[in-house]
């Protein structure tokens, strides 16, 4: 692969970082063959590193740089590239890699370090015993697991160590990181099938990884690289449009020029820069775009000193520029789960061009550029003074968890982000290294995430199309099996339903032991943490799991696709609805006579004996129900409930109620009887049909039934039904209660809070 290939950076890089280059390395390589330099002074190979890490840290003690230099010198002495530099060459360029983007001090020892165990005779003991503890931690986080011990898992379990690792020190990401950068830098000496091999597993672990400790400048890095390698075509085509428009007039810079004149005025002290776009990024903007215009192939970087500033300077350039508004984003009152903090806007220039603009101050710039690299040190005493200031509160709340509680004993990374804590608590249970490697894979392939917002305090940070159920296994772990319900921006939502960034939530959760996922709960979980925690109960439950919905299996949202609402209140959903449930059509309104099968145990009034007696329709009074009655035209008594509404009103307005008491049978089958229930559910598709099902498996046949229009996703079903025994009902309400999506069915008559109507 010619050298233009293998240094995609070349052209459209991100200005100010200069990175180090054949001339350098060979210039390092010579150094490095002249061995270490004479005792108390910097060897000539480490001036680059130096100079760089004392740009960040000016204050820094070199002396354990020197030391670790040595050391590394010494053992890989003889070793050679494939490209036939000496191998000491791979740790400097790794640690100046560090070095610019800031990385402490205990980081570049490391870094220095990182091969020493692998490839020489270099012990860990040895590193300890020199370097002290955390060298040696981050040194062992990042050697890999010898092949001749895990077989094809090796590289799945290094993986695994190196994760594990990284939970405890982010700092063992950040040098696998640079490790992987140097050594695509240089890929072109390998045989183009491993450069494919190495490139995937760039693509598909470690740049999502980039991403998510937000460090953009290696990620953005290794992303043109994996683009030269996998997408030649693509890339060479990318690579001519940049070059194209590179001789053309730059429409960024006469608008960069008139935003300086505008904050000038406005005497808002601030940097105006363009900013190149990389390779991969000018591939998406054109996909998305189609042709390209020279704004297209940048960005305007607006640096400040203060929060404050930024959206002054956004008052300035919406005011004197026209926006766009659909392009604003305010990522500093709202940090990305991994740091980043910026305004998003952008304005149309003078010459009509739109141009994208970033607004933010140096420090969450370098935060920006570095991610948890600019962290330096989680451990220091003063940790939370040299950081990222705002940035590292946004990081713990945007992560869900922010820090990590350590056990005794247990080292713990106070600015461990809420996903990597995630992914720990899943690839625990999961032992088996390929399933390991494809979950791992999956994961991290949801690239973006949400920030939702739990109604009684805190963040919970969750992939992008993470729904209600993910939500309850991130926040409550196992006891996310009791979930029976959400509300999402305070209202009721299915557990299906799929949280966007900046949402409420608030779980409704039943008694504990009280109810248990579903099977469908798995076709709404997306994080491996909850599916393999659902998939863990459902086998440790198969009978529960596989007997249809029960108490236990509560997972009211367990249907599929968007909620729809019932039909129209009146609307016809008796036997002919398809519900499976038979039984004579409804009454006509305005008659109120017992049905042909209605001769079960009827009620006497004891003050008129020979009076007919029927059972009011609002309330449908069953044995062995309080009844009274109501005398009315033509010697009938009416039997209400004695809680019924109209009790009350009657008795009200004066009218005298008839003692009444529950006789023997009329004869036929006893028992038989007519009642109206009340079924309020959490409206979701298929759940009339749920419930008829419900009360034909009981034996009993729906008479009438009638649905009321949704209200706050909630919704009532009135059912008139006919019993073949007044025993049963009680059965038949829990059956109707089993359905999922149902929270109570009642007896019609029985007063409703305002909140349920």
């Amino acid at each position: 692969m010619s050298a233009e290939v293998t240094n995609p950076g070349a052209v459209g890089r991100k200005r100010g970082r200069p990175r180090i280059d054949l001339r350098d390395l060979r210039r390092i390589g010579r150094a490095a063959l002249l061995g270490p330099s004479p005792r108390g002074r910097l060897p000539d190979a480490l001036e680059h590193v130096a100079k760089a890490h004392r740009g960040h840290h000016p204050a820094a003690d070199l002396d354990i740089l020197s030391r670790a230099y040595v050391l590394a010198e010494s053992s890989h002495r003889g070793q050679t590239r494939k490209s036939g530099e000496p191998y000491i060459t791979h740790p400097l360029a790794v640690t100046l890699i560090l070095a610019e983007l800031g990385a402490e001090t205990t980081a570049l020892t490391a870094s220095l370090l990182h091969d020493t165990v692998e490839d020489t005779d270099v012990t860990l003991d040895q590193v300890r015993e020199q370097f002290g503890e955390e060298v040696c931690y981050l040194v062992d986080g990042v050697t890999k697991l010898e092949k001749v011990d895990y077989g094809a898992a090796a590289e799945p379990e290094t993986f695994r160590k190196m994760l594990v690792a990284t939970g405890d020190d982010v700092r063992v990401m950040s040098i696998k990181l640079a490790d992987r950068l140097h050594n695509m830098r240089t890929l072109g000496v390998m045989r183009p099938e491993k450069q494919a091999r190495i490139a995937v597993v760039t693509r598909d672990v470690l740049i999502p990884l980039a991403e998510r400790l937000g460090v953009q400048a290696l990620k953005s890095e290794l992303e043109d690289l994996v683009f030269a390698i996998l997408h030649p075509e693509e890339y060479s085509r990318t690579r001519e449009l940049v070059m194209e428009h590179a001789g053309r007039p730059d429409p960024l810079a006469a608008t960069a020029r008139s935003m300086r004149s505008v904050l000038r005025e406005a005497e808002i002290d601030a940097q105006v820069l363009i900013r190149p776009r990389h390779f991969v990024s000018v591939h998406r903007v054109r996909l998305k775009r189609g042709e390209l215009t020279g704004s297209d192939l940048g960005r305007l970087l607006v640096l400040v000193a203060e929060d404050a500033d930024c959206y002054a300077v956004l008052g300035e350039l919406h005011t004197c520029f026209t926006p766009v508004i659909a392009e604003f984003k305010d990522f500093i009152a709202a940090p990305k789960f991994n740091l980043y903090q910026s305004l998003h806007t952008a304005v149309s220039g003078p010459g009509g061009e739109v141009c994208e603009v970033l607004i933010r101050t140096g420090q969450m710039h370098r935060v920006a550029e570095a991610g948890v690299i600019a962290l330096g040190n989680p451990y220091a005493a003063d940790a939370a003074e040299t950081g990222i200031g705002a940035a590292g509160t946004g990081a713990a709340g945007a992560g869900g968890s922010g820090g990590s509680e350590a056990s005794d004993g247990e080292r713990a990374d106070p600015t461990r982000p809420g996903w990597l804590s995630r992914l720990l608590d899943w690839q625990r249970i999961t032992p088996d290294p390929d399933t390991f490697w494809t979950s791992l894979r999956d994961d991290l392939a949801q690239n973006r995430e949400v920030t939702v917002f739990r109604a009684n305090g805190g963040t919970l940070g969750l992939p992008e199309g993470a729904s209600c159920v993910d939500a309850a296994y991130a926040q409550h772990g196992e006891l996310a099996h009791a979930c029976i319900g959400a509300r999402v921006n305070g209202r009721l939502a299915s557990l299906s339903t799929v949280l966007r960034d900046g949402d409420t939530l608030h779980l409704l959760m039943a008694g504990e032991g009280t109810s248990g996922p579903s099977p469908e709960w798995l076709d709404h979980a997306r994080t491996p943490s909850a599916r393999l925690a659902i998939a863990r109960w459902l086998t440790a439950h198969p009978t529960t799991s596989a007997g249809g919905p029960t108490p236990d299996d509560s997972g009211w949202a367990s249907s599929g696709g968007p909620e729809t609402g019932p039909p129209p209140s009146g609307a016809a959903s008796g036997p002919d609805s398809g519900a499976g449930a038979g039984g004579p059509p409804a009454p006509a309104p305005g008659t109120d006579r017992r049905g042909p099968c209605a001769i079960g145990p009827v009620p006497v009034a004891a003050g008129l004996p020979d009076a007919s007696v029927r059972l009011a329709r609002c309330c449908t009074p069953v044995p062995p129900d309080e009844v009274t009655g109501f005398a009315v035209r033509g010697g009938v008594v009416t039997v209400h409930r004695a809680q019924c509404d109209a009790v009350a009103r009657m008795i009200g307005s004066g009218r005298e109620p008839v003692v009444v008491r529950w006789g023997g049978s009329a004869g036929g089958p006893s028992g038989d009887c007519r009642v109206t229930l009340l079924a309020e559910a959490f409206g979701r598709p298929h759940l009339f049909a749920d419930l008829t099902e419900a009360i034909a498996a009981e034996g009993v046949t729906v008479v009438s039934a009638a649905v009321e229009p949704p209200h706050e996703q909630r919704v009532r079903h009135t059912y008139t039904l006919q019993l073949p025994d007044a025993l049963g009902l009680p059965a038949l309400m829990r059956a109707m209660r089993r359905v999922p999506g149902v929270f109570d069915v009642t007896r019609a008559g029985r007063p409703v809070s305002a909140a349920g109507a």
